[in-house]
């Protein structure tokens, strides 16, 4: 949700903050600002909006050339957006940036306040804040002072801190909410992200929980007891800086459409030896997929969608019950499950809270876990006993595309290998199944965007704008795609969406459909067609708008549908992903019609690190 920056070292540190600050943008905000040290102590500059408001500032009220600052992009939690809720936050002699929620904030206000603090802001970062300027008092050591905040604080935070009589030195400490190190010839420096740190390095590492670091200009070191000093061992990314980039695309969500059919293939290619799956560069043995009496699968937003769709593949074709969660509610009803039994986390970022609490929640149950991520070297990626990594590169916009998809056809890969060690599938089918995946998919995605194609969802986008509702309907499979379909419309569109079970539209949502209404139908199962084009003219005989994605090998009557958008027959895995294409790009072009702000939707954060 929130971005974390900051830099020590030889240059002036406000123009690398403004570039860091500038590529978290896509995780949403509504405030920034920027702490930095000046000749009189350490000076502040923050505002309600957007990076721009922030330079606007800056062009009237100029903060000093200054080699080492921190800055923040917040998402309102505690406290709305407003210039002094904004961080960084200062009390006494300590100034803070903060990701997370400190749950205990309300109990801890009340005895500062006691203790003579006066709060400026609502925020629960204030309070955390004063916490460690009121511990630093006594101890006059910032080691010691976070170390005894962090005992006492409950929750989630990474904090990066700096004290006004310790110039160039940058503290920071995290639970819960990621935080990485890196290095460059011209200093060391800090985010809650990657891609920020993108454009000045590619050496990394991650910082982990309950560690606390301080940042020089020349060094990074991990204080250890006592403030004992270790220096950092740094890895080397495979992201680059231009793969952030939007690349001649006017938004990320359209190139990151663009690329899914390359992705797709980066995500299977590693895992396909002979043309079977091979998890073997992942280190996950075979034995691991062996008698697996159960699987769970849990996901937060289009991450549980592809857990619904990676559901109907463990249990068609490895034939092994499967049932999908929220990883929000996993922990609040126990599911009774077998001993053995498989659970897969699914999180674009690795850093989901809600699903992170899950596999911990698991494991402390003794469960098997297999993480599904996007994010190397994440707090997800790393307390999983196997994790898969999707391949996908940066995904910037907040709406996942190629996430989704990846996450799909490794689930799907996850599946066949599953059924292939277990006797369920035989190799001729799995080869046959694999190339469909590898081959069939990426080519089908790729015909979806020809200039033909895309005319077509421009002209039929138009018939959905200024609709007060749209739905989504579809049986088996489809459903599930009906979900990711929807919630991608209302996301980025701004338009009421919802999918529903097309065999439950006469149970009452058919009460909905006015003239003018307009009703998606997915059909990619062909002996799905029959009752789904059976529900289709029902709404048509109410005057909904009736547009049908359907596979071309079905003969459709012309007057079944308003709109017709054939996808191929190739193969399922063709035809899943042809339609996934066309759901993607529907909203799109809904939402660039009426005006939306595409990559940053309002309200939304890419990476929900908050419970």
């Amino acid at each position: 949700m929130c971005g974390i920056i900051g830099y020590t070292g030889k240059d002036n540190a406000i123009p690398k903050l403004i570039k860091g600050l500038s590529v978290l943008e896509y995780r949403g905000y509504d405030s920034v600002g920027i702490a930095c040290f000046g000749k009189e102590g350490i000076e502040i500059e923050k505002t309600k909006g957007r990076i721009a408001d922030l330079e606007a500032k800056l062009r009237d009220n100029p903060l000093p050339n200054s080699p080492c600052a921190i800055g923040h992009t917040r998402w309102a939690t505690h406290g709305g957006p407003s210039d002094i809720n904004s961080h960084p936050h200062r009390v006494g002699k300590v100034t803070v940036v903060h990701n997370g929620i400190i749950e205990n904030y309300k109990e801890l206000k009340g005895e500062l306040e006691k203790k003579g603090v006066r709060f400026k802001s609502e925020t629960d970062t204030e309070v955390g804040c004063a916490l460690i300027s009121l511990l630093y008092e006594d101890s006059k050591d910032p080691y010691l002072s976070i170390k005894k905040a962090i005992e006492i604080l409950k929750g989630s935070y990474a904090f990066a801190i700096i004290f006004e009589d310790r110039p160039g030195e940058i503290y920071t400490t995290r639970l819960g909410a990621p935080l990485i190190l890196s290095r460059a010839a011209d200093g060391s420096y800090l985010s809650s992200d990657m891609t920020a740190l993108l454009p000045f390095s590619k050496e990394y590492s991650p910082l982990n929980e309950g560690e606390i670091a301080l940042l020089t200009a020349d060094k990074t070191y991990i204080l250890g007891d006592n403030g004992k000093k270790k220096e950092v061992s740094y890895q080397v990314t495979s992201m680059t800086a231009e793969s952030a980039q939007k690349g001649g695309y006017p938004h990320y969500m359209l190139k990151e459409i663009h690329e899914q059919s390359d992705k797709i293939r980066s995500a299977l290619s590693p895992r396909l030896s002979q043309g079977l799956p091979d998890f073997s560069s992942d280190k996950v043995p075979d034995d691991f997929f062996l008698n697996i009496p159960e699987i769970h699968i849990v996901a937060c937003g289009s991450a549980y969608h592809a857990g619904i769709v990676g559901s109907h593949f463990h249990e068609d074709e490895g034939r092994v019950p499967t049932r999908c969660f929220l990883a929000s509610e996993y922990r609040y009803r126990p599911p009774v499950c077998p001993k053995g039994t498989l659970a897969i986390f699914i999180s674009q970022s690795g850093e989901t809270a809600d699903t992170l609490a899950a596999l911990r929640y698991a494991k402390g149950q003794g469960m098997e876990t297999l993480a599904v991520v996007n994010a190397r070297e994440t707090s997800i990626a790393r307390e999983a006993h196997y994790t898969l990594y999707t391949n996908a590169g940066p995904e910037i916009a907040v709406a996942t595309t190629k996430g989704y998809s990846t996450q799909v056809a490794l689930l799907w890969l996850v599946a066949i290998k599953i059924a292939f060690v277990n006797g369920k599938m035989d190799a001729r089918k799995v080869r046959k199944e694999c190339a469909s995946l590898l081959v069939d998919a990426p080519h089908a995605m790729e015909a979806m965007l020809s200039s033909k194609m895309i005319h077509r969802y421009k002209k039929i986008a138009k018939g959905l704008v200024g609709r007060e509702h749209i739905f989504y309907i579809g049986r088996g499979l489809d459903h599930a795609l009906c979900l990711e379909a929807s919630l991608k419309l209302k996301e980025i569109s701004y338009i009421h969406c919802e999918a529903y079970a097309a065999g439950e539209l006469k149970h009452g949502t058919i009460s909905l459909i006015e003239p003018g209404t307009p009703v998606l139908a997915i059909i990619t199962e062909k002996d799905l067609y029959d009752k789904t084009e059976s529900n289709m003219r029902e709404c048509s005989s109410r005057g909904g708008f009736t547009i049908l994605i359907c596979r071309d090998d079905i003969v459709v009557p012309e007057t079944s549908y308003d709109e017709l958008i054939p996808v191929t027959s190739v193969s399922y895995a063709a035809t899943f992903f042809a339609a996934l294409i066309v759901i993607q790009y529907l909203a799109y072009e809904t939402a660039l019609l009426n005006g939306c702000d595409i990559d940053r939707p309002r309200n939304l954060a890419k990476s929900v690190t908050v419970e």
